[in-house]
């Protein structure tokens, strides 16, 4: 069963992970992998699931301005850095939204405001934005459950 988040909620979710977004972007912006409910996921260095957006292309975020208030971007001043499971040729960046996001297997990532904590998938499998977003295996391949 999926859960959905009330639109009320979306604000304090979003300064939270935002937060966590915006801390991300230094030194601990790292990928690993977690063992979640649905498997093996990519995470950021404190364990948040990572999600992927199939409205983008490879390489290039289609994400903005609302969308981005409730499915931040993983920024990095620094380069990523795959520690922990994630494969370290798998890790990039682009330029999108006024800075460097982090990419994994070429998909713009993302985090969900209604991930609480580490190892939750609450955005796994959401239709939201014109698309649906998914956790992606450490191989970078999508945790589809269509």
């Amino acid at each position: 069963m999926k859960r959905v988040l009330h639109a009320a909620a979306i604000p304090a979710l979003a300064a939270s992970v935002a937060t966590t977004a915006i801390a991300a972007t230094g030194a601990s912006s790292a990928l690993s992998v977690h063992q979640t409910h649905i498997g093996r996921t990519v995470v950021d260095g404190r364990g948040r699931t990572l999600y992927m957006f199939k409205r983008d292309h490879l390489k290039m975020s289609s994400c903005s301005g609302a969308c981005l208030s409730v499915w931040p971007a993983m920024a990095a001043r620094l380069t990523p850095r795959a520690v922990g499971g994630a494969i370290s040729a798998k890790v990039g960046t682009i330029q999108a939204h006024g800075r460097r996001q982090v990419t994994y297997a070429g998909h713009p990532l993302y985090y969900y405001v209604g991930d609480r904590k580490a190892g939750d998938v609450r955005g796994q499998g959401l239709n939201q934005f014109g698309g649906k977003w998914y956790a992606l295996r450490p191989s970078g391949r999508v945790i589809d459950d269509d």
